[in-house]
């Protein structure tokens, strides 16, 4: 049934209008996932990584930065939804800062960058067929953001939901939206070469692209990484940051042997007796934040060499159709990540940069973080640890506040004070009152009616 489920697939996308480039580079990929590749990366046929250059290390000029923020544009990917927070609008949305949204601290993180250097420095946004509008409306708010002859968004590319019994794209009459998902935020590339927005920046004589996720505030477009990559002659960079025992079960950075080429490996590609190397996180140090640095010739260059698909690893993603009926059919999502051009790229290279350049928005434990006093926000909208923290305080809630709805409820005075905090653990139904400190290392046991309140003014410690 497989070649029949790839002609019915590339049928519907034609139909849909899908860009031609983009049904060849998910024809690739249907026919990498039918052939039962694995993708796994022998222990044996990998070496660590230890000589990163770090960006603490380095040695800019403001004129070296000012001309390389002068060439670059800045992508934030933002096609998700935040549907594990039981979001159904653009993640971005969230208030992460009292008063500021995701989109508003990163239009107030480019704007000052602009007026400091003097650059134009665009920013634009890849959306998805669900944050495309609300995005939009949101940063009608800030005017002075889009940058003549260049959009605001570009979007994603979209590829039907196969179904798991024999690879032929899924119907759901109840909701045809539903029949399809995006192909994971490797479509990056593609996306940008059928959009004709690469051509576009290349035209207006852009050369460089700083990308990251829009829910990790720390990723900033750092001037010396943009002069550090300028300076480099490198095609394409990762941002990497050290691993600790809280990350032995991501992926890491390695080099392939054979070739010398920098990889990313993920635990799906990694064989069972490779899973204890695989966690070692003295012998695999890095781990990819998912900020890269692309030279935007040599990716033109690149796309035109292998008509348009790069052979991205693929990621075998297995659902139900409606996400939130586990009784519908069983299907499979099929992603690529971006992250791991860095395998595919010839003369790709990686950079070591501190943790405060990942700061992710997973779970609505991170969110409370964020929005807590161990962070503040600078006058350049960076958002950073206060000076009485060296690291971020681990919060760690319970289902109760899985759900954002749910999660502001319980906390309706907005976060604790987290300044003084190691770690907070709640455990239960908890609805938290004004001005409630935590200190050190605090534990919430389940109330034992089910419910409780934590007053206002309490001290938890």
């Amino acid at each position: 049934m497989t070649s029949s489920g790839l002609q019915q697939a590339r049928d519907l996308m034609t139909s849909a209008g899908v860009h031609p480039q983009a049904i060849a580079v998910f024809a690739h990929s249907y026919e990498v996932l039918a052939s039962g590749e694995t993708g796994l990366l022998a222990e044996t046929d990998l070496e660590p990584v230890t000589d990163l250059p770090r960006l603490a290390d380095l040695t800019t000029d403001p004129e070296q930065e000012a001309a390389a923020l002068a060439a670059t544009a800045v992508v934030k990917l933002n096609g998700g939804l935040g549907t594990s927070m039981g979001m159904d609008k653009a993640k971005s949305l969230l208030e992460v800062r009292p008063g500021y949204s995701f989109l508003d601290v990163i239009a107030r993180q480019v704007i000052a960058l602009r007026r400091r250097y003097d650059v134009p420095l665009p920013v634009i946004f890849m959306n998805s067929f669900r944050t495309s509008a609300d995005t939009l409306a949101a940063l009608a708010a800030h005017p002075d953001l889009p940058v003549d002859g260049l959009p605001l968004e570009f979007l994603q590319n979209r590829e039907p939901k196969l179904l798991s019994t024999d690879l032929t794209p899924v119907q759901w009459p109840a909701d045809p939206d539903l029949e399809w998902c995006p192909p994971g935020h490797g479509d990056i590339y593609t996306a940008l070469s059928a959009s004709g927005l690469l051509q576009t920046l290349l035209d207006q004589g852009y050369r460089y692209l700083f990308v990251s996720n829009a829910d990790n505030l720390g990723a900033r477009p750092d001037p010396r990484l943009a002069a550090w990559f300028a300076g480099s002659g490198a095609p394409f960079a990762s941002e990497q940051c050290r691993r600790t025992a809280a990350d032995r079960k991501g992926g890491h950075l390695a080099r392939r042997i054979a070739d010398g080429q920098l990889v990313l490996r993920e635990s799906a590609q990694t064989r069972p007796e490779d899973e204890a190397a695989f966690a070692d996180v003295d012998r695999h140090q890095y781990f990819n934040c998912n900020n890269l640095w692309l030279n935007l010739a040599a990716l033109a260059d690149l796309l035109e060499e292998t008509q348009g698909v790069l052979g991205l690893p693929i990621l075998r993603n297995v659902k139900t159709v409606d996400p939130t009926d586990p009784t519908s059919p069983e299907v499979i999502q099929i992603e690529t990540a971006m992250g791991s051009a860095i395998g595919v790229i010839p003369g790709a290279t990686a950079i070591e940069v501190s943790r405060s350049r990942f700061l992710p928005v997973k779970a609505t434990s991170d969110l409370l973080v964020l929005r807590s006093d161990a962070y503040e926000m600078a006058d350049d909208a960076e958002i950073r640890l206060v000076p009485e923290r060296t690291a971020a305080p681990l919060v760690d809630l319970d289902k109760p506040y899985k759900l954002v709805g749910d999660f502001d409820a319980r906390f309706p005075q907005g976060a604790p004070s987290l300044i003084a905090a190691d770690s907070l653990t709640v455990k239960g139904d908890w609805t938290f009152g004004a001005d409630v400190t935590v200190v050190g290392t605090v534990v919430l046991d389940p109330p034992a009616d089910g419910a409780g309140t934590i007053p206002d003014g309490t001290r938890l410690s």
